[in-house]
């Protein structure tokens, strides 16, 4: 019995440790924004309109991670939202236009870093500003 005992506590040591998770999906929390789009029509620097970009991918990194988990295509208004997400640090980003010129693909990426520090947390991203010339 002493042994079955035993051999139990360990089973339910190593399920309650392995069920310690990190940022991703899976929580009840959110993450919202817009994206913001200055718009040059190929003539820098005369900017010619300032608007919030319909059907914009934006892009969520988890935690330390070098690749995306999940993309969202802005809606109407420039919105995006990423749902049902753990405690953690986030990456959400964008490509843009390279107003500069010194980009050889001519994008730049448009980071943004968050953090979830509760459940039931919906955090709010500043504007994601994009270029397009």
């Amino acid at each position: 019995m002493k042994k079955y005992l035993s051999g139990l506590v360990l089973i339910l040591l190593v399920v309650t440790s392995a069920c310690k998770k990190g940022p991703g999906s899976g929580g009840s929390s959110f993450i919202k924004g817009k994206v913001l789009m200055y718009d040059y029509n190929g003539n820098y620097p005369q900017l010619d309109t300032i608007y919030y970009k319909a059907d914009e991918d934006v892009f969520i990194i988890y935690g330390d991670g070098d690749t995306y988990g999940d993309k969202f295509s802005t809606s109407f208004d420039g919105s995006y939202e990423f749902k049902y997400l753990r405690k953690g640090s986030y990456k959400v980003f964008v490509y843009s236009d390279d107003s500069t010129g010194l980009s050889p693909s001519g994008k730049i990426t448009v980071f943004q870093t968050v953090e979830i520090e509760k459940n039931k947390e919906t955090v709010e991203v500043p504007d994601l500003v994009i270029v397009k010339n």
